[in-house]
Parts: C-alpha cells; structure tokens; sequence
C-alpha cells in the first residue's frame, strides 16, 4: 500500500536498509510488487552482512515454520559496510557470530583458526577484522550460490546448523532467541549427529565448543521438549527430521548433505545442548 500510494514505478529502485529480516521482507516486497522492482541491499547487522543479505532468498514466516513464503530475487547492489556494526548491541553482535562459525565450519582451518586468533579483535570491533570475516563468508557463499542458485543440490550445505536453529526459533516464539545463537547451537547438534552418522572427530565439536565460548556464543539453553523440537523440523523448509535432508559434517570443511539420522540420535543430540 504504501509503495502504491507513493506511485512508485518499475523502474525505481527499493533501497533496503537493515538486518536479517528487513531484508527478507523488503526482497520479497521488490520481487513481488509490479511482478518486480530493482533492489539494492544496505545490510546493517552481522547475520545480515555476512550471509542473508547475498543469495537472493526472500521469504517471510508464517506460524507453522519460517521462511515457508518466499521466492528467489537477487539484488542489484549488495553494499556491505562494517562501520554499521559499530551500533549494535554487544548481543547482536554475538548473535551474528553464529553464521560466521558455520561458514568457519564450511571452509576449513583457514576461517576457523582466524576465529580462534581474532576472538577479541573481533569483540573490539575491530573494522579491518570485520571486513575480512565478511569477505570471507560472502565470498564463500556467492560461489555456492553461483553454482547451484535455486537450492536444488549443493547450496544445501548452508543449511548446516538451521534445521535445529529454526525448530529453536519457532518452538520458543520468533525473536526470542537470535537466530544467530540458535544456528550456533544447531551447529553442535550437527557435529553431535555427525559423529554418529558419517563418523566425524569428536575433537571437532570440542574445538567449536572452545570457539563459540571465546566469541560469547551459548553452548546450552533451556529448550522445549525434545518431542516439540522434532515435531517443528517436519516443517522446516528443506528438511524433515530423520530423513535425507540432514545436513553434517564428516570433518572440518567436509559438508555431507542428505544424511539419514535415526530419530533417537537426533533426539540425544538435541539433549546434549540443553540447559
């Protein structure tokens, strides 16, 4: 309504400033209104500016699960500028953190043992430091979107920590935690699985438990019964708990995509983070 009442025209460009889901919102409005208008992305939190704000995935949630109505609409401009972090609470920095450790994950050594070493740079808010954790996980993320741009195969592996971290989400009220502090705690369900599933090092998730404690990400939370949790990844948008959607890892930047997880060991894993 308010882009009707103000004319505007096909040829006029939506300029979205914001986090997460000021972006996801705006992208769906400039995809949708007059089947679509150019879009620039202005990101000004971290989840924004190192992960959702590249991809072109634009969604909105509904009650039974998130992102379930969207599409995919690239941006024209996505302009990344760290000095917008410096306005942030500390717990939303912190919050974001989370997907820079799942593309740490992804990568390899390289990103992780550059979280290891620049935890308090990082807290500091440290720009030089902050433009090259955004560069690296942006950089990581547009060549698997170049490849595979409508999540038909490998752009799966950015999945890795969200089905827990979108069960999270719904089953505690949208909002109530980060989405950034949820993917971190899907993180270690994923190596906890990982470890079952494909035999990934047990070291790996004691290392990221030592990561996530030094960038003040939480390692437990009080949850909502195990069943619920189960109950709310039958919607998530890629995977149904227990099936072949499963994301993991068998090593440190070895991402294994339609894994087959037995029901109890999700289940156990999801224990292993709770409070």
């Amino acid at each position: 309504d308010t882009l009707a009442k103000q004319r505007v025209h096909r040829d006029d460009v939506l300029v979205v400033v914001g986090g997460g889901v000021v972006g996801d919102l705006g992208g769906f409005v400039a995809a949708t209104y007059l089947r679509g208008l150019p879009l620039w992305q202005i990101p000004t939190s971290v989840v924004a500016q190192v992960d959702s704000s590249v991809g072109g995935k634009v969604a909105v949630n509904l009650d039974y699960g998130k992102n379930l109505v969207g599409t995919f609409y690239q941006p024209q401009r996505v302009l990344v500028d760290p000095a917008y972090l410096i306005t942030l609470p500390d717990a939303e920095v912190r919050n974001g953190l989370g997907e820079v450790l799942k593309y740490a994950l992804l990568m390899g050594e390289g990103l992780l043992e550059h979280l290891e070493s620049s935890a308090q740079a990082l807290g500091r808010m440290d720009l030089d430091e902050w433009s090259e954790v955004s560069r690296r996980c942006v950089g990581y993320k547009a060549a698997v979107v170049q490849r595979d741009e409508r999540d038909r195969g490998e752009r799966a592996v950015l999945n890795l920590g969200h089905t827990t971290a979108h069960a999270i989400e719904r089953c505690t009220g949208y909002g109530r935690v980060g989405h950034g502090f949820a993917v971190a705690l899907g993180l270690l369900v994923a190596l906890r699985v990982s470890e079952e599933v494909v035999e990934c090092p047990r070291e790996l998730r004691t290392r990221t438990t030592e990561v996530m404690e030094r960038l003040g990400l939480p390692t437990r939370l009080e949850l909502p019964p195990v069943r619920d949790l189960l109950e709310a990844m039958q919607w998530d948008k890629k995977v149904e708990a227990g099936t072949s959607g499963f994301v993991g890892l068998s090593a440190l930047g070895s991402p294994v995509r339609g894994m087959d997880v037995p029901r109890p060991v999700l289940a156990a894993a999801l224990e292993e983070v709770r409070v």
